[in-house]
């Protein structure tokens, strides 16, 4: 399931600008841009993808740790919303890029 979502989000990367919508994920992206340093929209929403796996991997891994009774309710509670809230980005942004590509296939050239 990992590997479907960073596909996709990684090729939304190459077709559109990505709006900021998390708070867990826009400050890796805002301080790639701040920074300077791999000024490029590709390095940009690379970052923020990797950033996006690694929540959703935090979330996986705290649900686990809970199960086996390593992890508090709220460290799970925390950890999965976060989780939700970068699969719920990944999401908008692939809408956001077929809407892109369905615009550009209208054009008249």
């Amino acid at each position: 399931m990992l590997e479907a979502i960073s596909s996709t989000a990684i090729s939304a990367g190459q077709a559109v600008a990505r709006a900021t919508e998390t708070q867990a994920i826009a400050p890796a992206a805002t301080s790639a841009i701040q920074s300077g340093e791999g000024a490029g929209f590709d390095s940009v929403l690379k970052q923020v993808t990797s950033d996006a796996i690694g929540t959703l991997k935090a979330g996986e891994a705290a649900s686990i740790s809970a199960m086996q009774g390593k992890e508090s309710t709220r460290r799970v509670v925390e950890a999965l919303m976060s989780a939700e809230q970068a699969l719920q980005t990944a999401v908008a942004v692939r809408d956001k890029v077929v809407q892109a590509y369905q615009e550009v296939v209208r054009m008249s050239i």
